[in-house]
């Protein structure tokens, strides 16, 4: 159990904690027990309705969620939104859906804080590139269909360390890709995908609001993905899983786990 505040000089400390994907029971014993302890919790867009309620009815809440095309605070902000809190308060709780480190700016807001010289603690969270495609009866890896699996980011930021994605290597690195933030620009991908040699019929699964009540799954192949998404109207967010293994999904999918959980609406 997390010690939580007494009243005391605030300690002032930031825990970057993942939220998880969305089903409230895979959020981490050691995240619940901050959100009932947190002086202040500051989260993401994508974090549910059902892990915010667990917060402490007295903490302060602040969105500090992100968009594609609205985003509510610019990341310099948030960074320094933390540190002054942080040196305001005991317990902050910077809450960002799935993991902090996996496509979540975690690593960023960890150098902040430490070079502000704020104490600060990540807790990892289950990422919804596992936990997506397992709630949909797709199993990354299998041993008669994919012995490795890739994670990349379908959405890249402006200014990083490299120009872009080299999705040729991708295609040639891995039986079994998982990509995140996909959809916006998901027809260049497949078009680089198949350019790199994977077949026009390589299976390809989405998977919108994973683990979350409303979960919906779309499946089609590399050929067929981009049209079945305009046609149907698909919409992000989502993950992609492309391989060999989305065939399994046919076998597996009456196995999907059961969110015990009332229904939400999205954030």
């Amino acid at each position: 159990m997390m010690p939580c505040s007494s009243g005391a000089l605030p300690v002032g400390k930031v825990y970057l904690v993942g939220a998880g994907p969305g089903d409230p029971g895979l959020l981490t014993l050691k995240g619940k027990s901050l959100l009932e302890c947190a002086d202040v919790v500051v989260y993401d867009a994508l974090v549910s309705p059902a892990i915010l309620a667990m917060v402490n009815p007295r903490t302060e809440c602040i969105d500090a969620g992100k968009r594609r095309g609205r985003h509510s605070r610019a990341q310099s902000e948030i960074a320094q939104l933390l540190i002054a809190k942080a040196r305001d308060a005991a317990i902050v709780v910077r809450l960002k859906g799935g993991d902090p480190f996996m496509f979540g700016r975690g690593g960023e807001e960890m150098t902040d804080l430490v070079a502000a010289g704020i104490p600060v603690e990540v807790v990892p969270g289950v990422t919804s590139g596992i936990a997506a495609p397992a709630y949909a009866g797709i199993p990354l890896t299998h041993r008669a269909h994919s012995s490795s699996v890739i994670f990349v980011t379908g959405h890249e930021a402006a200014g990083k360390y490299r120009p872009d994605i080299d999705w040729t290597a991708i295609a040639r690195a891995a039986e079994t890709i998982a990509v995140y933030m996909g959809i916006h620009n998901l027809a260049y991908i497949v078009g680089k995908l198949m350019d790199a040699g994977l077949a026009p019929e390589t299976p390809v699964a989405l998977i919108r609001w994973g683990t979350c009540p409303e979960q919906t799954d779309l499946i089609a192949t590399l050929a067929t993905i981009v049209e079945t998404v305009e046609r149907q109207q698909f919409a992000a967010p989502a993950i992609a899983v492309i391989g060999r293994v989305v065939a399994l999904r046919e076998v597996l999918a009456g196995c999907r786990p059961v969110v015990l959980s009332p229904h939400y609406d999205k954030p």
